[in-house]
């Protein structure tokens, strides 16, 4: 009996190390997993705020230059075109429907009659912003990954 009681508890002993280990080793694992994920979400999220800033830079110059411009050299739009390009590598239907929409604006403004600076001035006025859906977009899309984390 004495030595069923020895073994009782250095079985419970050698039990309890491994149940308290299995739980170190479990909640490390875990939370190395989870710091793993939010630092690729992360990695995402600035490469995409990256890339989407590119597209509001270039977009911007476009959209200005459209009101007192015609386009003459469709080239103009190659950087454009090919941001949009690259955001359809990696974005939601959401934001490329949004980029394709704002270049399209800025097309039809090109094609449009010349602003003078008195018009220039009401459309500033006016609030009025061509990229304005592509930002929200963005917004939405990169809120979706931070709540990944």
């Amino acid at each position: 009996m004495a030595m069923d009681t020895a073994l009782i508890t250095a079985l419970a002993a050698v039990m309890g190390s491994i149940v308290g280990g299995s739980a170190t080793i479990t909640t490390a694992w875990l939370s190395q997993r989870t710091q793993s994920k939010r630092e690729v979400a992360n990695s995402e999220v600035r490469k995409r705020e990256q890339l989407y800033t590119e597209f509001i830079v270039e977009c911007t110059r476009l959209a200005i230059d459209s009101y007192t411009h015609n386009l003459t050299h469709p080239e103009t739009m190659l950087p454009a075109f090919a941001l949009k390009n690259r955001i359809r590598l990696t974005s939601s239907e959401g934001v490329l429907m949004a980029a394709d929409h704002t270049l399209k604006q800025i097309i039809q403004q090109y094609d449009a009659k010349n602003l003078t600076l008195v018009e220039l001035d009401k459309v500033a006025q006016s609030g009025e912003d061509p990229l304005k859906e592509f930002a929200e977009s963005c917004r939405e899309e990169l809120k979706t990954f931070l709540n990944w984390t």
